[in-house]
Order: structure tokens, then sequence, then C-alpha cells
């Protein structure tokens, strides 16, 4: 690529669209949207105890301030995919956009739980629209192998450290401003981005022609609904309650008759040659398996650096941010120059192992473990690991689709993400649960017991649960070593042809 007329006719759509002179102004304003999004999964965890007293909310119901934003954003991300590519990228993004702020808006204005919670859902049914038109107007804008991976890079940092920046910027907000404003804040932030997304992106029309797989829609969206709600009803009910083994085989059900409609529908939501690629299904599972044991970080850490340790909403925030510039690290710095060299996996598996041992690390914690010398650590290895793992994911997944696929790839890379999101927090939320009530009923003997055994019963349910967050991270590695096979794409002309033959 790159010798003869080939690679240099200015008029050829893949120049106008992948060498743009605004190009990487472009990523800025992706990369804003993509923050936005990822960022507003975490944001409000720490503000939650003040919303909670403010609205009323009740012990019971409050999980619904999170679950209702990945319920609705992992549920609809494949629809969210298909329109971007029927109705065309750009005009799904600003739509995505323009619907976020008003949720947000609407959201941070909440007087009462209803409110805050359809206002939560109605954020992740508009970031269900955003994310994949953010990602696929990314693969069609940098078409060049070395391009691709610099922007990979700072996709996959955000990818990656959006969660952990989510924790900081809500500490901040809560503690100085207040908790409505870890929704404001996403309203200047949309403006910012609508206005550079006019001024700086370009895509084709969308196919007016094609028509939108409803019964898809209702089967794969109903199915991943079923099973992230019965996730997230396992932990307050139970594993074995009917409710949630309803949901779950009713989940199940659904998506494979989603599977087989999919085989016979004249326009499927999700072309299964999608899936079917070795390396693409690789990469799909290695997110899901990987965000699930991350959450087992973000998740017990947020309680156990502010109930165990203490700290203030501000200075939990803060104590993440080494953890976000290790992702930063890993992915601008070392995944970015390496990964037209090397093969996706040279990356993937030893960023798994690197974040596993960081899980492993923090399986030692107690009650009166140090920040700098135990905690740190294990954020500074979780941080690398996740940069070397997400960059490669995303890159490889959406690497050589065709352009009337790119839209739908990408919101499957992102269903892997918010779902696994989802099971991680709910799965790892009951077992530190059950673990904790077995510890007090076999250590709990008197209420005299209970201002030093209570905490430990509650360390020892997050180390139970790390310990099987690290076991999943593990398993992340093996997907990634046994099922993504794909060469460098940096690697002769034919790697470098495949990215661009979708835009030319």
């Amino acid at each position: 690529m790159g010798i003869g007329r080939t690679g240099d006719a200015p008029s050829a759509p893949a120049g106008a669209e992948g060498a743009g002179p605004h190009r990487w102004w472009g990523l800025v304003v992706i990369a804003l949207a993509q923050l936005m999004v990822v960022l507003d999964a975490t944001i409000v965890n720490i503000a939650l105890p003040s919303a909670q007293h403010d609205l009323g909310m009740t012990d019971g119901n409050r999980q619904w301030v999170i679950t209702a934003y990945t319920l609705a954003f992992g549920g609809l991300l494949l629809l969210g995919g298909r329109i971007a590519d029927l109705v065309g990228r750009k005009r799904t993004f600003v739509i995505g956009l323009v619907g976020f702020a008003a949720a947000s808006a609407l959201g941070g204005a909440a007087t009462g739980p209803g409110m805050l919670f359809g206002a939560r859902a109605l954020q992740g049914v508009f970031a269900a629209v955003l994310a994949p038109s953010a990602l696929s107007l990314l693969t069609t804008t940098f078409t060049d192998p070395r391009e691709r991976s610099k922007a990979f890079g700072i996709y996959g940092a955000l990818a990656g450290s959006g969660s952990a920046i989510g924790f900081i910027v809500g500490g901040l907000l809560t503690e100085y401003l207040n908790w409505r404003w870890c929704l404001y804040v996403n309203v200047p932030i949309a403006i910012a981005a609508v206005l550079g997304a006019f001024a700086l992106l370009h895509d084709r029309p969308g196919r007016t022609d094609a028509r939108l797989d409803v019964p898809g829609v209702l089967l794969g969206c109903g199915g991943l609904v079923a099973i992230v709600y019965g996730f997230s009803e396992a932990e307050p009910r139970g594993w074995t309650d009917p409710l949630v083994l309803g949901l779950f085989a009713g989940g199940v059900v659904l998506l494979i008759a989603f599977v087989w409609w999919q085989n016979r529908a004249p326009s499927p939501l999700l072309p299964l040659r999608i899936v079917k690629d070795r390396n693409r299904a690789g990469c799909f599972l290695t997110m899901m398996l990987a965000v699930i044991g991350m959450f087992g970080l973000f998740l017990f850490m947020t309680y156990y650096l502010q109930v165990i340790l203490g700290y203030s909403p501000m200075k939990a925030g803060l104590a993440f941010l080494p953890l976000t510039a290790a992702v930063i690290t890993g992915s601008t710095q070392i995944s970015a120059r390496l990964l037209h060299r090397v093969a996706p996996r040279v990356l993937m598996v030893p960023g798994t192992l690197i974040a596993a041992s960081g899980l492993l690390l923090l399986t030692r914690m107690t009650v009166a473990s140090s920040y700098t010398t135990e905690i740190l650590p294990s954020l500074l290895l979780m941080g690398l690991g996740m940069g070397l793992t997400f960059m490669p994911v995303f890159a490889t997944a959406t690497a050589g689709v065709p352009e009337r696929d790119s839209g739908v790839t990408s919101a499957t890379v992102n269903t892997a993400q918010q779902v696994g999101g989802s099971i991680g927090t709910a799965l790892l939320n009951t077992i530190a649960t059950t673990s904790t009530t077995a510890y007090l009923a076999a250590h709990l003997h008197s209420p005299a017991d209970k201002a030093t055994v209570v905490p430990e019963g509650v360390v020892h349910g997050y180390t139970v649960a790390i310990w099987w967050a690290a076991g999943i991270m593990l398993l992340a590695g093996l997907v990634a070593g046994l099922l993504v096979t794909a060469k460098a794409p940096g690697h002769g002309a034919r790697a470098g042809a495949r990215v661009a033959e979708p835009a030319a």
C-alpha cells in the first residue's frame, strides 16, 4: 500500500476520509464523546450516597441508578450499531450526543427516585446509539495502519481509563459542588462534541434502501436485557430465586432464537459472519471476561477506600488516578507503538496476566492496609495490563470489516464491554456478600465484637470476590492466546489493503 497510484490518488474516497488534514482533531471529538459515555457508567457511584439521601431512595432500589444505565446501554447496543449503518454514522453520532445531554439534564434535575432511574435508562438508550457510531467513525477515518494504531491507542486508553476517570470526576463534583453535577457535567461536553462533529467529521449518507431487522431487535435486545437484568437481581434475591432463574432461561431462549433468525433474516441485525470470524469472536470474549475481572477492582476498591479506610469522596476518586495514568501509558506508549509490529495476542495475553497479578496482590488487603505499599502497586499493575489489552482488542475486532458492517461490529465490541461490566458487578457483588455473611456467622459471637468483626468480614468478602476476578482475568488471557491468531497489521501490503479496502 503506499506505492504507486493507489496510495497517491487524492480523489479516492479513502483519501478523503482517512487522510483529511483535520482528522486528528476529529479524533478529539470522537474521543470526547466516548469518554463521556464510558465514565458515565461509574461517575455516579461515588455520588450515590448523597443522591440516595436527597431523593429518599431505599437500600433495595438504589442499585437502579447504575443498573438502569448498563441495562439500556448493553441491551440496545446492537440496535444502535445497525442504526449507525442505516442512517449514517455522523448523523447518528450527533443524535446520540444531543439525546445524551438532554437525558443528563433530566437526571440532574430529578425530584424523586423514579425520575432519576428513568433519566439514567434514557442515557443508556442514547449511549447505545452514540458509542458504535463513534467507533465506526474512527475506523473509517483512520485507514493507514500506523495512524490507525495511534488512533486506537488513544481510544483504547479512554475505554480502559474512562471508568477510573469517572470515579475521580464524581468525587470532585460531589465534594465541591453537588451530586447533581455528576449528570449536569455531560451537557457542556456534549455541546462541544456536537459543534466539533459538524465542523470536523465527515461521513457518507446511510443506506436508505436497507431495512431494520425488527424481529432481530426484539429477540437479541430482549435476550441481552433479560440476562443482564437477571444478574442484577441475583444479588438481592439469590441465584436460585424463581425470577432470576426465569430471566436467565428466558434470555438464553431468546438469544438462541436470535441466532436462528439471523441465519434467515433478509437484513440481519447481526450478520453471523462477523462473529464466525475466529479473531473477532476471540476479541469479543476476551473483552467481556477482562471487563468482568476489572469490575472486581472498581466495585470493591470504591467501598474499601471510603467505608473501611474512611476516605472522602474526593480522596477516594483521586486514589484511582495512578490506575488511569497506567492505562494511558500501556495503551498509547506500549500497545500503540507495538501493534503494527507484533501479533495482537502478544500484547493481549501479557496484558491480562499483568492485570491478574494486580488483582492477586489485592487479595492480601486487610482493614489496615497501607495505600502506598499495598493498594498502589495493584492499581498500577491493573492499569498497565488493561492498557495493553483494550487497545489491540478494539483494533483487531474492527480491522478489515466491510464498511456496511462497521457500525454493528463496533456495537458488538461495546456490547461485550457493557454486558461484561453488568455481569461483573452482579456476580462479584453476590460472591462478596455471601462470603461476608458466612464470615460474620462464624466469627461474630457477641455485640461487643461487632466493631472489629464486621469490617473484617466485609474485607474478607471483597478478597474472596477478587480471587474470582483474578481467575476470570486469567481466563481472558487464555481465550486471547487460543483464539486470537491474527498477524501484526503492519506486516506487508496486504494487511494495509485490508484496513483501507472498506473506505476505498
